[in-house]
């Protein structure tokens, strides 16, 4: 059902695409990794030079995140977000983050077509720390 390919989104390598038809609040996948709380998530910033800050974390709270950096086998980090810096015209998002009994999921918030890209946003915030970096 879900497949990896190079992505449509310039500068973002590798996105999370479908070959089969996701409904309109059908959970697309979970956002797997590394449970983490958010000091070790600090912690791993100050400690591993040459990573982008942040650039995999999820945030649900302070005790409970998740980074996928080295989940390379799961799909949720896969998916872009169209809005980041380099935009499409007539490429927007399709999904979005939701935290279901503690955990995040990546849920279609419109029905995604098979050959589509799941274009998730990654919010304000996010993009605000990646540019700092």
């Amino acid at each position: 059902m879900l497949y990896v390919k190079k992505s449509k989104i310039p500068k973002s390598g590798q996105g999370l695409f479908t070959d089969a038809l996701i409904k309109r609040g059908e959970v697309v996948c979970e956002y797997e990794g590394e449970k983490l709380t958010w000091k070790e998530c600090e912690a791993r910033n100050a400690t591993m030079p040459g990573r982008q800050k942040g650039a995999y974390y999820f945030y649900i709270n302070s005790k409970n995140c998740v980074d996928a950096a080295a989940a390379i086998d799961t799909f949720g980090r896969y998916a872009n977000d169209a809005a980041g810096p380099s935009r499409i015209a007539g490429i927007r998002n399709n999904a979005r983050y939701e935290v279901i009994k503690g955990k995040p999921y990546i849920v279609a918030s419109r029905t995604i077509k098979p050959g589509e890209e799941i274009l998730v946003g990654y919010g304000k915030d996010y993009w605000e720390t990646m540019l700092e970096n």
